[in-house]
């Protein structure tokens, strides 16, 4: 509401529009004005339209002739007047009736000394023209180049921050003001422990007094940190959304320019900003780009990038937070983040989003169906638990399959079924069944995914099996199994480690089972055996020969990220490791192989189900181990029910 005057009587209150920027008014912050939308070629196209009305419609039509003609219509005496330009002769015609109009005429003048005195014999009215050569030369130049600068000058303003050679300096952050940022809390789920965090963010952006009495001081900076995809940016708009306040949006690539001093003056500036639209938040995404640790850039320590990460420190440290602008920033790295950045006083709060859980999962995609016409059969839960790993922007997309997915096939709602494509074709890829492999490669193919399937069944600690497919998907894979995890694990044990080789080897076990040979077909597979059991070895300390030592170092150094790592043993010690990778993967393979040649006539016949249907569920599949007298676990849905009701 605007203030009263009380001793000079009330006045009328300004408009809804003006109160925001007349001082001491409104809410007691400058807001953003109202953006206006003005192109050039409006004004190009309304100055075409008026020309080309005043020639068609204004301008007399004159009828260019030639000069023979000329000279025959003045004998004739039907010349009325003419003007003798330098280079042309322009005149009008004497009307041949009454009600007839005078036409105008053109032609170009040429030597003729006989001239006036023919104009003189047959009655026309003749003059001159003098040429102005000031105002030619004005018009031919001087306008040509203001209308040429005039709109040099509006395209550098229009381009602003972006791309104008006199503003490299403008900060290129997009500002959205408080009624702009639609996203609020309610839009994000599956991160609870972030959003508690965050609220109390917002809670000093709308009542820092409440602090401020105590002698708490608000916090400078917030760093979000998490892995790509699980909402960082989502969750700090949603913090500006809920607090009512500007949102400046910027990534840390667009600080950095090839032209020094470039980046220090956009930090300059947008600081600048942000403090005259405080409170407010300034929201730098990927800092990672320019917050890299100084001294490992080959180029020394004067080089744009650093520079411009100093003038960030300088201004983190020199802004006053009793005004109310926050800093939040968000990474994927904050390993390789300079150590200056991380110190109280600049990013004072570090906050986890994590990838979420199997509660997480289903409050996102309760969420992201908000909009979507599902069926009665779609069990969230379920696509959640067939979905570990995945973060918010994975389960997005997966609803927007689903839901392409059921459009193409004429359907009123999104079914469970189509769900269930959606997670293989994210998963797995895209589906080719057109590719024509020969009766032998199926073959190969059947026995690879069987045997997986059935070590995966029969080992203590693997998943349950999902789904079998001899389908190829992607761009490589011939088939797939998919296991389903009855819940989210951050630890495993040896035995689990064990068995998980286990399952990886069970495809080319079979094959040599069965074919006495083996293909290539397993390369993926012993890739993913021999790193886990190089880990057991190198990083977990799985070896009672090499005792309770790692021998793998954090990779800290940007050169060392896609090289190898330098070691610091000895050969000795590096032929110890390899032998103990060996064994490891040995005796994986010898207890795959008495597993599946214990269950060969039940491999046969899952191989030849499978190359019959091509797809096989895993409680089909649970179904003929326990007909060939297997024992046969519990489903994963029902485990999962045996889990809560035992919580």
């Amino acid at each position: 509401m605007p203030q009263m005057v009380k001793d000079k009587g009330p006045k009328p209150a300004p408009p809804n529009w003006l109160q925001d920027f007349l001082p001491g008014q409104g809410s007691g912050r400058k807001k953003i004005p109202p953006k206006t939308h003005f192109s050039l070629w409006y004004f190009l196209i309304v100055i075409s339209v008026l020309i080309l009305f005043q020639n068609l419609y204004l301008a007399g039509q004159t009828q260019t002739i030639p000069y023979s003609q000329f000279k025959s219509l003045v004998s004739q005496g039907k010349v009325d007047q003419v003007i003798i330009e330098p280079d042309v002769i322009t005149g009008t015609l004497k009307p041949e009736g009454a009600s007839a109009r005078s036409s105008r005429f053109r032609t170009f003048r040429v030597e003729d000394k006989g001239l006036v005195e023919a104009l003189e014999q047959g009655g026309v009215i003749y003059s001159g023209s003098y040429e102005n050569k000031f105002l030619s030369g004005l018009l031919s130049w001087v306008v040509p180049m203001a209308v040429f600068m005039l709109i040099w000058f509006y395209l550098v303003r229009k381009m602003g921050g972006g791309a104008g050679v006199m503003s490299f300096g403008k900060s290129r952050a997009r500002i959205y003001a408080e009624d702009e940022v639609k996203v609020t809390f309610q839009d994000v789920a599956g991160i609870d422990e972030a959003k508690e965090e965050l609220e109390e963010v917002v809670e000093f952006l709308s009542n820092p007094d409440k602090y401020k009495q105590l002698g708490g001081r608000i916090p400078k900076g917030v760093l979000l940190v998490g892995p790509p995809g699980t909402g960082k940016t989502l969750l700090a708009r949603a913090v500006a959304g809920e607090a009512k306040v500007p949102f400046f949006s910027m990534s840390g690539s667009e600080f950095v320019e090839m032209f020094v001093g470039v980046g220090a003056a956009r930090v300059r500036d947008m600081f600048r900003q942000a403090q005259e639209h405080a409170p407010c938040i300034v929201f730098i995404d990927e800092l990672d780009a320019l917050g890299k640790a100084r001294g490992l850039s080959p180029l020394g320590g004067h080089d744009e990038r650093e520079q411009t990460l100093n003038q960030l420190l300088v201004e983190m440290d020199g802004f006053d937070p009793a005004k109310g602008v926050i800093i939040m920033a968000a990474t994927n790295r904050p390993e390789i983040l300079d150590p200056a950045l991380l110190r109280p006083g600049r990013f004072d709060r570090q906050v986890l989003i994590d990838r979420p859980d199997i509660k997480g999962r289903e409050a996102i995609l309760k969420v992201h169906v908000a909009g979507v016409k599902l069926a009665k059969n779609v069990n969230l839960h379920e696509v959640a638990a067939r979905t570990p790993g995945f973060v918010g922007a994975d389960l997005a997309n997966l609803v927007n399959e689903a839901a392409l997915r059921a459009a193409r096939r004429g359907k009123k709602a999104v079914d469970m079924q189509d769900f269930d494509e959606a997670i293989d074709r994210i998963v797995g890829g895209l589906e080719k069944k057109n590719r024509v492999m020969n009766a032998r490669e199926k073959q190969i193919v059947a026995y690879h995914e069987t045997g997986h399937a059935l070590v995966a069944e029969a080992v203590t600690n693997a998943d349950p099996v999902r789904k079998i497919s001899i389908i190829p998907r992607g761009i490589a894979a011939l088939g797939y199994t998919q296991q389903l995890p009855t819940e989210d694990r951050y630890l495993m044990t040896r035995s689990e480690l064990e068995d998980r080789i286990a399952v990886l080897l069970g495809g080319r076990v079979a094959e040599e089972i069965v074919f006495q040979d083996v293909s290539t077909g397993a390369q993926n597979d012993l890739q993913r055996a021999t790193d886990l059991a190089r880990s057991m070895i190198m990083e977990y300390g799985m070896s009672e020969k090499l005792g309770l030592v790692t021998f793998q170092k954090e990779r800290r150094s940007m050169f060392l990220e896609s090289g190898s790592v330098p070691r610091d043993y000895s050969e000795e010690r590096a032929r110890m490791i390899d032998e103990e990778v060996e064994n490891i993967l040995g005796k994986a393979h010898q207890r795959v192989r008495g597993i599946l040649q214990e269950r060969r006539e039940l491999l046969d016949k899952v191989a030849e189900t499978l190359l019959e249907k091509e797809v096989m569920e895993g409680s089909e599949l649970r179904s003929m181990i326990q007909e060939a007298g297997f024992q046969v676990r519990q489903e994963p849905l029902e485990q999962e029910k045996t889990r809560m009701k035992k919580k």
